[in-house]
């Protein structure tokens, strides 16, 4: 009977039979999975909050990834292990190894043998290829939407536009490529067609990755070219003119292979 009543007692505290509850913020079931066997004596508590899942956690350090990519704090050609991202994301080195294997089928990184990932180094050929392939895909369906969608549809856009805008003012570049492809995106989804986008925005991804010493995109000046771009194709769009319309797209890709 003794016997029953410890295991009982086992099972609803969370702890394997023979192991006592412990007291106090040293017990182990309290202590948040995120933090278990990682360095916390110097750390300052976190307010309460939802607990952080595994997949929320590996989709932040692949964000946190890429926006390092396209801001060139990862330098093409260099090798990194995961456990040295992981002290520097504040995160164990398995979410960074799971993100890393997401960039390596992307093509942003490549697998180094018992060393870790060696960013994938764009050569301005390849860039080229990636803008004549997005123009091969986005500049047709751009135009038969300029003669099928209704103009009220296409102001829905100008926010988008704007945001592009005031990303590029303020240098952001890592902003800019989020808010680049956001634009593009939407105005890809008007026609319906859910592989195109997703397609479209995985080479647009692609092409953000930054040369050596700099990419297409890596002055203000350019970016806020970029998204001038933008708002006179909209204003084109608008005003269903489809000869600027062409003219506006195809130089559009004609600068990002530049």
């Amino acid at each position: 009977m003794e016997q029953a009543r410890t295991r009982a007692d086992s099972a609803a505290s969370g702890l394997p039979a023979g192991v006592p509850e412990q007291r106090g913020t040293a017990a182990w079931h309290q202590v948040p999975e995120q933090t278990r066997g990682e360095h916390t004596h110097s750390e300052t508590p976190l307010p309460p909050r939802p607990r952080v899942e595994r997949t929320s956690v590996r989709g932040q350090v692949l964000d946190a990834l890429r926006t390092a990519l396209v801001d060139g704090e990862l330098v093409p050609g260099e090798v990194y292990s995961a456990p040295v991202l992981g002290d520097g994301l504040g995160v164990s080195a398995t979410p960074v190894r799971e993100a890393m294997q997401q960039l390596a089928r992307e093509g942003a990184v490549e697998v180094v043998p018992n060393r870790g990932f060696r960013v994938t180094e764009r050569s301005a050929r390849e860039l080229a290829e990636l803008a004549e392939v997005r123009a091969l895909i986005e500049v047709p369906v751009v135009l038969r939407l300029a003669r099928t969608v209704p103009v009220a549809r296409w102001a829905e856009l100008r926010p988008l536009a704007d945001a592009t805008a005031v990303a590029a003012a303020g240098g952001d570049r890592a902003h800019y490529a989020e808010t680049d492809r956001a634009f593009h995106r939407a105005m890809l989804a008007l026609s319906g067609n859910e592989q195109l986008v997703q397609v479209a925005d995985d080479l647009h991804r692609r092409s953000q990755w930054p040369l050596p010493g700099g990419g297409p995109l890596s002055r203000r000046a350019d970016l806020v070219a970029d998204a001038a771009e933008h708002m006179a194709l909209l204003a084109a769009l608008e005003a269903q003119d489809l000869t600027v319309v062409r003219a506006l797209v195809r130089e559009h890709f004609a600068g990002a292979a530049d």
